[in-house]
């Protein structure tokens, strides 16, 4: 049981060491292509690496919503969801191929 215990620490050590270490290299990808890009593109200014990461925060909760859709939400989109078992089978016997009768 102590062993179980110490290998879900450590698992729980690593995940956090690479979460941090996925947004330290995120912030510094962004950082890197704002200062590359903009400030010659637009005449902006250059950016910090909190700067960066506060527009990585800023990006993620206006196009990306943290991940937080709810139960089901992301099974809208999948093909005949909304179809009566009828439409199904009827899709189902259009979609076969032709038989060959020659």
């Amino acid at each position: 049981m102590e062993n179980k215990i110490g290998r879900m620490i450590g698992i729980g050590i690593m995940v956090a060491i690479g979460f941090v270490v996925f947004i330290t290299l995120g912030g510094f990808v962004v950082r890197e292509l704002w200062n590359w890009l903009l400030p010659d593109l637009f005449g902006w200014a250059q950016i910090t690496f909190t700067q960066a990461l506060g527009l990585l925060v800023l990006c993620r909760i206006l196009f990306g919503g943290f991940g937080m859709r709810g139960p089901g939400r992301h099974r809208e989109g999948r093909p005949g969801r909304h179809l009566t078992p009828e439409e199904k089978e009827h899709l189902r016997h259009s979609a076969e191929p032709a038989s060959s009768e020659s």
